[in-house]
């Protein structure tokens, strides 16, 4: 039997299309084996968000072209995508596919073991106009299940290569997506993460069909418990979503938007599609819609010709605003975008006291906010138990609205939902006291 090994870099869309790629080897009678051992085939996914991401990607094609000089090298990805001649340089590559046409690969694997000549499957992902399908019936290790609902990007914001790696944006079917959830469920997942290059875009490319319009059809899928959007855009976030959100039962009080900066004059030169303003006024909607939800979001730090009062700008908005979490990020120069072009580049230094005082007020607020919740019932799904502290019998979950919080649990717990009492609120994680199953229970309506 033939084995395959993964390593993933990057999102969680990457992460993803791994368990997608790996279906297809199953079918074939693979059997798949850890990186780190020797296998017949190596499949790394790339990532080039950053110029780091390309580096980290040879780095681990290179360590799989050592592990074993005779398997099959398969690279994939949006490195792969963007820069597949350096990738192709690299001695030992075999096969190089960007992010489509995955479904070809085993295809490849067998012309390159007949003919023995590397091959460069990439082509223009500026031409793809249709969704590539790609299954993922379970996965191997998560309790909530990701569902990707769409393709690409339309924004060319200056700071990102990801348009060039992905494409333009198109949606999913949505029978599939529909299909997909049903299936996700039938497998045991409570919980569904739609996901995306572009997640809140979904429908823009499709006629008489929406955002809307899919969460309304979600809603009618038996079984599904929670369902998380990975990450939308304040300008996504129309009245008619906000309308269906406040409806559902199913879409949770936690929201991810990326703001990037709290400045104006920053945003314009990022070329973000969005004012601070229309930013304030949607989340406020938003809000009002579900009450005591968390909004979490990404900010960049440090972009080019950032002013002490521009970052000001940004720390005021979102203590105002008393964000539940941030994923803060040091601006890194990007080669090939427009940002990286840019005269003013911010000196480290300065970055870093940003990115600190930043994470700092992140840290305080989410605190705060989970501390809103101290001797609450909140509904936690357990996912794993406490790898700080294995022996300890404590399990680690999320709440729907994004706390997470350690119980004791026990292994029959885990992927169900179950009532947990907030005894100590805190940040990374808030200590809940278990209080029942929900599930040996038949809901009283």
């Amino acid at each position: 039997m033939s084995t395959v090994a993964f390593h993933t870099l990057g999102c969680k869309v990457n992460h993803y299309e791994t368990e997608a790629i790996w279906q297809l080897f199953k079918q074939e009678g693979y059997e798949k084996v850890e990186f780190e051992q020797t296998a017949d085939v190596y499949v790394i996914n790339t990532c080039t968000v950053t110029n780091t991401g390309d580096k980290k990607s040879r780095q681990v094609i290179r360590r799989a072209i050592r592990k074993n000089p005779d398997a099959v090298i398969c690279v994939t990805g949006c490195y792969a995508q963007t820069s597949p001649a350096e990738v192709m340089a690299i001695p030992g590559v075999d096969i190089v596919v960007g992010t489509q046409d995955r479904s070809k690969m085993l295809g490849y694997i067998d012309q390159y073991k007949k003919e023995r000549q590397p091959i460069n499957a990439v082509g223009n992902i500026m031409k793809s106009r249709v969704y590539e399908e790609l299954d993922v019936p379970s996965f191997t290790d998560r309790t909530r299940a990701s569902l990707k609902i769409q393709e690409g990007c339309n924004n060319f914001c200056t700071f990102c290569i990801i348009p060039w790696a992905r494409g333009l944006m198109r949606s999913r079917d949505p029978q599939e997506v529909v299909r997909q959830a049903q299936q996700l469920v039938h497998a045991g997942y409570k919980e569904i993460v739609l996901t995306g290059i572009h997640t809140g875009g979904y429908g823009e490319d499709l006629k008489d069909y929406s955002l809307a319009r899919l969460l309304e059809d979600l809603e009618k899928v038996e079984g599904l418990k929670r369902l998380r959007i990975s990450s939308i855009e304040a300008s996504q976030l129309t009245d008619e979503v906000i309308a269906v959100i406040g409806k559902s039962s199913k879409v949770v009080r936690h929201m991810h938007i990326p703001l990037q900066s709290g400045s104006d004059t920053v945003l314009k030169r990022m070329r973000r599609k969005y004012t601070m303003a229309a930013y304030e006024e949607r989340i406020e909607k938003l809000k009002q819609a579900l009450p005591r939800l968390a909004i979490t979001s990404d900010v960049i730090v440090g972009f080019p010709g950032e002013t002490e009062e521009e970052f000001q700008e940004t720390y005021d908005f979102i203590a105002k605003h008393k964000f539940s979490e941030l994923h803060v990020f040091p601006y890194s120069m990007r080669t090939g975008t427009p940002a990286a072009r840019m005269t003013n580049q911010i000196d480290e230094a300065i970055k870093n006291e940003r990115v600190h005082r930043l994470i700092e007020l992140s840290n305080q607020l989410a605190k705060e906010y989970a501390s809103s919740f101290e001797n609450e019932v909140l509904e936690v799904i357990p996912e794993e138990r406490d790898k700080d502290n294995p022996e300890s019998g404590l399990f680690v979950g999320y709440t729907d609205n994004y706390l997470k919080v350690k119980l004791e649990a026990d292994e029959t717990m885990i992927g169900k939902l179950v009532r947990v009492k907030i005894k100590e609120a805190g940040y990374p994680y808030n200590h809940g006291e278990f209080v029942r199953v929900l599930e040996d229970y038949k809901q009283i309506v």
